[in-house]
Order: C-alpha cells, then sequence, then structure tokens
C-alpha cells in the first residue's frame, strides 16, 4: 500500500479503478478488484477510521462477498450466532417470531451473523495493507469529476486545501449517504417512505450485568417503540424511536438515555459508547452511473435499520460492479454491460428497502388503537417471518422465463471438499455432468474461454440434481445466469454470456 502523502499534487500513471470512501463496501470493492490484479487507488476523506460501532448484522450472502474479497477466514472466528428476532407488544406478548439458523446453510454461511463493524473494517483494510496493487490516500476531499472516452480525472483537496489529481478508467463512490460522486453524476434521492428519527445507543455489559434476552427483540409499544439488538461479544444496543416533543439535539445525552433504559440496565451494569440520534431514511438515487462513473452502497440508496440489510445491500452492489468492471477492463465486456447493474440492482434494493418499512410499520405504530388493531390480528395466529431473497431485476440472464435464472446460487463444496466461490473466485462458474459436456461444440469451450468460466465438469452433480438441470452457470456475484437440461439449451445459455464477438480493450 502506498502510504498517505497530503502533500503530492498529482499521480500520472492512471488507475484503473478509483475507489471514493474508504467504509466497509469501499474496501470490499478494492479487495474485490485487487484479487483480479486491477490497479485501485481509494480516496477517503477522514484520516482515520471510525472505531465505534455501525453495522451489527450481515447475513450468509454478505459473507460469501466478504470470502470473495478474501477475508472470510479472517472475519469468521469474530462472527456471534444471531439466533433470532421477535416481536412483543406492550403486555410483552409475542406477535411475531423470527427464529435464524445457527448452522451455515446451502450458501456455506449461516443466514445471519453478529459482528463489530470496526473488527470488518480492520480486516479488510489489513488485507489492502498486503499489497502494492491499491493505494489510499486518507485526508484528501473530492471536489470534482472530468470524464472523456478514455478515463475519469479526480480533482481533490488536502487538509489544507491544497490541490491533487489523478487519473482512472472507471470511478465507484462509495461515500455514503451525502455522496459527493452523486451530486456529480447529477443524480437526485427519490423518497420511498416518510423519515424517521431513532436515539442509537450502543454499550458494553459489565461484569454483573442482568441477563438480557437473545438475538433481537422489537418492543412494539405505542407508548414509545424500542428495539434491542444483543451485538457480539458484549455489545448491546437499544434503539428508541424519538415522538412528537422530543428534543433531537438533547435526546442523546447519558442523562436522557440511562433513564429511558432503566426497564433493562442501570449506568452500573453497562458502559456507554455511543449515542446518537440518527434520521432512518428510505431512498434511492435516480441514476447510479454516469458514463465511466458509477455510485454503491449508501449513496446509491438508504434503508432504515429494521432487516439489518443496509450493508448487506452495499456488499451486493460492490460485486455486481466489480466482475462488470473487469470484464469491460479487458474488453471481453462490451462497457454499455455496467448499465446493467442499476436495472439488476435498483429493483431488488427496492424490495428490501419495501420489507424494512413494511416490518418498521409494526414496530413504529404509536395511535394506540391502531396497536390494539395490530396486535389481535397477529395474536389471532401464530406469525413466522422468513427472510425475502428477490429476484435480480433487468435482463442479464440466459434465460429470463426460466424462474432460477436471477436467483442466489447456492454454494456447494466440491473438490477437496472447497467451497465453489473459493474454486472460481470473480468469474463464471458452469458446473455440468460428464454427459453433457462431452457434447460441448469447439465453439462453446471457446466462447467459455472469452467469458473467462471455470468448467467444472462433473463436480457438481449433487447440487445439479437438486435444481432439476443438466448443467448450470454462476455468475460472478452468485447469482444464476441460467440452467440447461439438454444440449441445445446449454448452447443458447453459453452463447447467451456477455462477451463480446472481437475482443477489444477498453479505453
Amino acid at each position: 500500500m502506498t502510504p498517505d502523502n497530503p502533500g503530492h499534487t498529482a499521480v500520472d500513471e492512471p488507475f484503473d479503478v478509483a475507489i471514493i470512501g474508504y467504509g466497509p463496501v469501499g474496501a470490499t470493492l478494492a479487495n474485490l478488484l485487487e484479487r483480479e490484479g486491477r490497479r485501485v487507488l481509494v480516496l477517503e476523506q477522514f484520516p482515520q477510521s471510525y472505531p465505534l460501532p455501525r453495522a451489527t448484522h450481515i447475513d450468509g450472502e454478505a459473507m460469501r462477498v466478504l470470502q470473495s474479497a478474501g477475508i472470510g477466514e479472517d472475519l469468521e472466528p469474530l462472527l456471534g450466532v444471531y439466533a433470532r428476532m421477535r416481536f412483543e407488544d406492550a403486555q410483552g406478548r409475542m406477535l411475531i417470531d423470527w427464529p435464524r439458523p445457527i448452522t451455515p446453510g446451502i450458501h456455506g454461511w449461516r443466514d445471519s451473523n453478529r459482528f463489530h463493524q470496526p473488527d470488518l473494517e480492520h480486516a479488510l483494510q489489513a488485507r489492502i495493507a498486503r499489497s502494492s496493487l491499491v493505494t489510499v490516500r486518507r485526508g484528501l476531499r473530492l471536489t470534482g469529476l472530468d470524464q472523456n472516452e478514455l478515463g475519469v480525472t479526480l480533482v481533490a483537496r488536502d487538509e489544507r486545501g491544497e490541490p491533487w489529481s489523478a487519473q482512472a478508467r472507471y470511478v465507484v463512490g462509495c461515500d455514503g449517504a451525502n455522496s459527493t460522486v452523486r451530486a456529480l453524476i447529477g443524480a437526485e434521492l427519490t423518497v420511498l417512505a416518510p423519515s424517521q428519527q431513532w436515539l442509537v445507543a450502543d454499550f458494553i455489559l459489565n461484569p454483573g450485568a442482568p441477563e438480557l434476552p437473545e438475538g433481537t427483540v422489537q418492543y412494539c409499544d405505542p407508548a414509545r417503540p424500542f428495539t434491542y439488538i444483543e451485538g457480539a461479544g458484549r455489545r448491546r444496543r437499544w434503539e428508541v424511536m424519538l415522538l412528537p416533543g422530543d428534543d433531537p439535539a438533547t435526546f442523546a445525552r447519558p442523562d436522557q438515555v440511562y433513564p429511558l433504559l432503566q426497564r433493562w440496565v442501570s449506568p452500573d451494569h453497562v458502559v456507554l459508547e455511543r449515542a446518537v440520534v440518527y434520521v432512518f431514511r428510505s431512498a434511492i438515487a435516480s441514476r447510479w452511473r454516469n458514463g465511466r462513473v458509477m455510485i454503491a452502497g449508501d449513496a446509491a440508496h438508504q434503508t432504515p435499520p429494521f432487516l439489518g440489510q443496509g450493508l448487506c445491500a452495499g456488499l451486493r452492489d460492490v460485486i455486481n460492479l466489480a466482475w462488470k468492471i473487469d470484464l469491460a477492463l479487458t474488453g471481453t465486456a462490451d462497457p454499455d454491460l455496467l448499465d446493467s447493474y442499476q436495472q439488476e440492482l435498483a429493483p431488488h434494493v427496492t424490495q428490501y428497502i419495501a420489507e424494512a418499512n413494511r416490518i418498521g410499520g409494526f414496530i413504529a405504530e404509536t395511535d394506540p388503537d391502531k396497536a390494539r388493531e395490530r396486535d389481535a390480528m397477529l395474536l389471532s395466529s401464530p406469525h413466522v417471518m422468513t427472510p425475502i431473497r428477490p429476484r435480480l431485476g433487468g435482463g442479464l440472464r440466459g434465460q429470463n422465463a426460466n424462474p432460477l435464472a436471477g436467483t442466489l446460487a447456492a454454494q456447494p463444496r466440491l473438490r477437496a471438499d472447497r467451497r465453489l466461490d473459493d474454486l472460481v473466485g470473480l468469474h463464471f462458474a458452469v458446473l455440468v455432468t460428464a454427459r453433457l459436456a462431452a457434447r460441448f461444440t469447439p465453439a462453446m469451450h471457446d466462447r467459455l474461454r472469452a467469458a473467462g468460466a471455470v468448467v467444472l465438469e462433473g463436480d457438481g452433480d449433487e447440487y445439479l440434481a437438486t435444481i432439476g438441470a443438466e448443467a448450470v452457470i454462476i455468475r460472478p456475484d452468485h447469482y444464476i445466469f441460467g440452467t440447461a437440461g439438454t444440449f441445445a439449451e446449454a448452447e443458447a445459455l453459453i452463447a447467451a454470456l456477455p462477451v463480446v464477438t472481437v475482443t477489444r480493450h477498453d479505453g
């Protein structure tokens, strides 16, 4: 890693990709691209990483992204089991139960995990620090982007106000909810639901603290909605909805926070790490790409935390982008492939945001009469939640009519008990039976080689049987491109891969 050097005024050699923002989303993208041999520049305006808790939940799909980024094994010992979420009314009666499996699922990871965000950021940054391909520049604030058919010029200022510039073929803004890159590409935020103000208070339990619930509890009390979250280790979080008359400027003071939580803990039981009033927003950017510049994570979309999908959505963004940018850089795919990024993930994340708002509607009801109606409806029969797994939007699928195309693939263990994603990296995976593979023509093999696909012949038959196919192509972002049951279907599926006929170099 090239050390920070705020006095340096320019970098002449163009980078493959410049990433704005060095939070977990930007750092994951840097690791994904580095593993493909890409030269990456990361710009971060803050001199140090934020040391306190933020995101606390990560799902199995997001763990697969981190596995692909090379830190899955580093992070695994630091994960906690996220056993359940339950919803209770003001009398403590269970309205909704949401149990989570405590063993790895078909994706190779637990579906729900507790973690401490600084642990994740440290693992991502430690891996980058070992690479000569990634240059990290802290203390630089992006002020402008100027692009042409060959690349993008980035203009920034250091902490002393001195100008700094660099060149990159592509730029990705992972610079958060107040994204500079979003503004520079002319994108506007569309509000999907009214915002809410909530206190987020993080604590570390002292020895002798009272026993607290496992997982998450949503206290659906119209007098004051609360959320309790079991964090990693001895960390615990409470989220408290602000009501009319509450002053956001003082609501996070310790003398205000502790009385709110006296039913659970006292100041003797815990150490307050952080207390902040957040605005829970539901919004999506109007455009995620302008030529060679893209946005990801909170810069592109914002969701309330009730599903724990904010960080997960950002990680889905960057693995979708990483393989497409890589193919565009090599000339394997036309750069217009990048148009599919927003086409696929904007409707996908919109479904997650809608579900978070649906759940939030149960929790945040403050009208006593409507709360009684809600309770009666939910208590009338058992309600058990299950996670949603939306299909990708857009048309970058081998067979649009195939119900599996655009859905998340499983991650079976294959050769030498290795996980599928470890065998194929950021490439298309082709699992095919030996009998069908024997019929592949030279033209089919040529196209698979052009796409950089990894063909696993006869090695995934058990998984193929579960999906009723003779072959499946899995995209680098772990979604199914399409399946085939016959030679003709396999031939058509391979022909549909997003590979240009004549290889050329982009920019």
